[in-house]
C-alpha cells in the first residue's frame, strides 16, 4: 500500500509491504517537493496490524499539519507502481 500527503510545498509518502521473507516494512520518505531535501526510513513491524496502526498514526500527523491524502494505492495498481518507483530513487541520494 502506498499513501501520499502534500502540502504546497513538503509532502510524505508512505509504502507499507512485505519483503521477501514475508515481514512487513513500514517506509516512509519526507521532503520539500521540487528538491532533494528530505530523507527515508524503514522500519520493520511486528505484523501487518502494527503498520497499518502506524499508518493510522502517520495519517493523524499529516492531518495536523495541513498536509492533504493526494494519493492511496496498491502497490500492483499503475499508480502505486509508479509511487514506488519514486520511492526506490531515494534509496540512491
Amino acid at each position: 500500500m502506498i499513501v501520499r500527503w502534500e502540502s504546497d510545498h513538503d509532502y510524505v509518502l508512505v509504502h507499507i509491504h512485505q519483503d521477501m521473507f514475508g515481514d512487513w516494512i513500514f517506509s516512509r520518505a519526507w521532503g520539500q517537493i521540487g528538491t532533494q531535501f528530505g530523507g527515508l526510513k524503514h522500519q520493520l513491524a511486528d505484523d501487518h496490524a502494527q503498520a497499518m496502526m502506524w499508518l493510522a498514526d502517520e495519517t493523524t500527523i499529516q492531518a495536523s499539519r495541513g498536509l492533504r491524502k493526494v494519493l492511496e494505492a496498491e502497490d500492483h495498481s499503475a499508480e502505486g507502481r509508479e509511487a514506488v518507483g519514486q520511492l526506490s530513487l531515494l534509496d540512491t541520494l
